[in-house]
């Protein structure tokens, strides 16, 4: 059996994309090396289980994720209020699925789901 150790992002700016997801999640920074750019992020507390990776690459993003993020608002925060916060962070929200989800992307382009918690 293995174990997901993260999820790895290639994009342009690291330091600016791991910023938005530093943001979004509430997570810290758990590495940040500027000789090749890498930086990674991680749930509050230094004992991550599980952490988000940002590597820059030369060339930008030119078709759909195959893989997305799926996320929601924590525990006593509004859908729509989470939604805003996103988009002041610099998210962009593509399209609304019947109360369920809105696609959203990133700074970069790269799609994720806000999810409504009364759904999922």
């Amino acid at each position: 059996m293995t174990i997901l150790h993260g999820v790895v992002f290639d994009c342009r700016d690291a330091a600016a994309l791991a910023g938005f997801w530093k943001e979004a999640l509430g997570w810290e920074y758990r590495t940040q090396r500027s000789e090749d750019g890498w930086i990674t992020i991680q749930p509050p507390g230094g004992d991550a289980a599980m952490s988000v990776g940002f590597g820059e690459v030369p060339e930008g993003k030119s078709v759909k994720n195959r893989v997305h993020l799926d996320i929601r608002p924590s525990p006593g925060v509004g859908w729509e209020a989470e939604r805003t916060r996103l988009e002041t962070l610099g998210a962009t929200t593509f399209q609304f699925f019947e109360n369920a989800h809105y696609i959203m992307a990133d700074p970069e382009g790269n799609e994720f789901c806000l999810l409504n918690p009364k759904w999922y």
